[in-house]
């Protein structure tokens, strides 16, 4: 039962935050010094020269009875005088009340004793040095220097003049008086320079809170105005042209088509756009995070030593190792006591390792509480590494390894690479189908002849051959454009890049992408909703559709 007490303290004592600590250990030393100052100047003093007269005995123990109430007393104000101190609660006016009748009741004890001579060589005076300690360190809380001041004279008059009446007139009346500073200047020292430092720690404890939130506050409005920047104009544009081709619509004019294909490339555009600044925004770059992990662990009073260097990691696994160093630094601060942490990097023959290493880890404690390790474990996962912990002998080591490509490797493409995101004219590209088509003008006319896949080519789709739904589509012959079902045509064949309406007539010119790399032809369709290319426009007219006009464009 005593082992698991004593357990029980420690894990409270590490679950205090550094500044608690040092708290609790002034107000336990504030707690002790009038105890210790009884015994060392009340108790012994006294207790040991008392004379045998019966009012002297009655008068000495009555006293000293009276001093043990008054520590008791101190010890259950300590805390509110305290907290008034630092802002955290009211004035105790009845703990000065009672403190102050507890002295009083003291100085008609002293001067009825020395009335009756009943200490002897003359040790009263230090039964006086300590009976003005409790309610000075009271005052030493709650009064400011200068009324701390005026009531230290005032008991000083009173000591002085009571001694006088008593009948002291010689030199000890001023050792006395002096004995009365001496004890009031301690109880001022001990009480009000410790609370000092602890309103500034924790004014400064406060202002780290304080920058901590208005740096979050500062990092949501600078990704607001990102989000602002990219989708703001994007979705101005989208809304003319929705309205334009409603409008071209509405009239049975075929210049709506190609307007939808606009909308639909500029909101393609701002998703790529949004991914960017969502990603920029999510993850970490290693080398920043141990540039920062080291200063925060430094600025902490914890000694950090970091090995190695991030260089030629790729970006998935820098971000991963990021976050846990991030993760790793809040458990060092967090958790623990700790005085020492290493960090170290090392890449070796197709895998990257860091690991993190720190003691000051309390007995007993488990290393798998929370979610930290298991965040950490499903990021690693998510580009093939792995996450081991361990803790022993106070000292706990958390190692993630990370697969690197060699240089003859090709490194696995992003994730979150959308498939929509074309490359310029003239190159190639890969679709989620994994077929690999090309770009340009040229391409467009490649595609719509006899190249390409069987729905491309006017064939029936492979296992349909022979149906009555592909043969009628197959001899049913061109359709009149304002016939032709939007959205099921591959983009290259409904809209020629011959017959692309200018961009620069509607929005500015900064904003334009060839139609060309706008939607990869396998994704445009599914196999099922397919029409034949040459169904929609026949490969003798495909350089004969005419373009529409701007000033078409506008007089619409």
């Amino acid at each position: 039962m005593v082992v698991g007490r004593m357990r029980a303290v420690q894990r409270g004592w590490h679950e205090r935050s550094k500044i608690e600590r040092v708290e609790l250990q002034s107000v336990v030393m504030w707690h002790a010094l009038p105890w210790m100052l009884f015994v060392s100047w009340g108790t012994l003093p006294l207790g040991l020269n008392l004379r045998p007269d019966l009012p002297a005995q009655v008068l000495g123990w009555v006293m000293l009875a009276t001093a043990a109430a008054q520590c008791v007393h101190m010890n259950r104000g300590m805390r509110r005088a305290l907290d008034h101190y630092l802002g955290r609660g009211p004035y105790p006016a009845r703990d000065v009340r009672v403190s102050r009748a507890l002295l009083a009741a003291m100085f008609a004890l002293a001067f009825a004793l020395q009335a009756v001579d009943g200490v002897k060589d003359d040790m009263i005076g230090f039964v006086v040095a300590f009976m003005v300690v409790p309610h000075c360190v009271a005052l030493g809380f709650l009064a400011p220097l200068r009324g701390f001041a005026a009531r230290f004279l005032a008991m000083e008059a009173v000591t002085l003049a009571g001694f006088a009446a008593a009948g002291v007139h010689d030199g000890r009346l001023l050792v006395i008086a002096a004995l009365v500073a001496f004890g009031a200047g301690i109880a001022l020292i001990s009480t009000r320079c410790s609370a000092w430092t602890l309103s500034v720690m924790w004014e400064a404890d406060r202002a780290r809170e304080v920058e901590a939130r208005l740096a979050v506050a500062e990092e949501r409005l600078r990704f607001g105005r990102d989000l602002h920047d990219v989708m703001g104009r994007n979705l101005a544009v989208i809304a003319l042209k929705s309205e334009l081709a409603a409008q071209l619509a509405r009239r049975g004019r075929p210049e709506a088509v190609d307007q939808m294909v606009e909308v639909q490339r500029i909101a393609q555009q701002s998703q790529r756009e949004i991914r960017e600044v969502v990603r920029g925004y999510r993850e970490a770059e290693l080398g920043v995070e141990l540039a920062g992990a080291h200063g925060v662990l430094e600025a902490a009073g914890i000694t950090c030593r970091v090995t190695g260097e991030p260089a030629g990691l790729p970006s998935a696994a820098q971000s991963a190792l990021g976050w846990m160093v991030r993760e790793g630094t809040t458990n060092v601060l967090r958790h623990g006591d700790a005085q020492h942490c290493a960090i170290t990097v090392s890449l070796t023959a197709g895998q990257a390792t860091l690991t993190i290493e720190n003691d000051g880890v309390p007995e007993g404690r488990s290393a798998t509480r929370g979610t930290g390790l298991a965040g950490l474990r499903e990021r690693l996962a998510a580009v093939g590494g792995t996450l081991e912990h361990s803790a022993a002998d106070g000292r706990f080591r958390v190692t993630a390894r990370v697969p690197v490509p060699g240089p003859g490797e090709a490194r696995p493409a992003e994730e979150d690479t959308p498939a929509e995101a074309a490359p310029p004219p003239g190159k190639a590209y890969r679709s989620r189908a994994g077929r690999s088509s090309g770009g340009g003008p040229e391409a467009v006319r490649d595609r719509t002849s006899g190249a390409g896949p069987w729905w491309r080519r006017g064939r029936p789709r492979p296992g349909r051959e022979g149906r009555p739904g592909d043969t009628a589509r197959t001899a049913a012959g061109p359709r009149p454009p304002a016939d032709r079902p939007s959205g099921t045509e591959p983009a290259e064949a409904a809209v020629p890049a011959e017959a692309v309406v200018p961009v620069e007539a509607v929005v500015p010119a900064e904003t334009v992408i060839p139609v060309e790399a706008v939607v990869p032809a396998e994704a445009a369709v599914t196999a099922e909703a397919a029409v034949p290319v040459e169904n929609v426009v026949p490969e003798e007219n495909v350089d004969l559709v005419e373009a529409v006009q701007p000033s078409e464009v506008k007089a619409s």
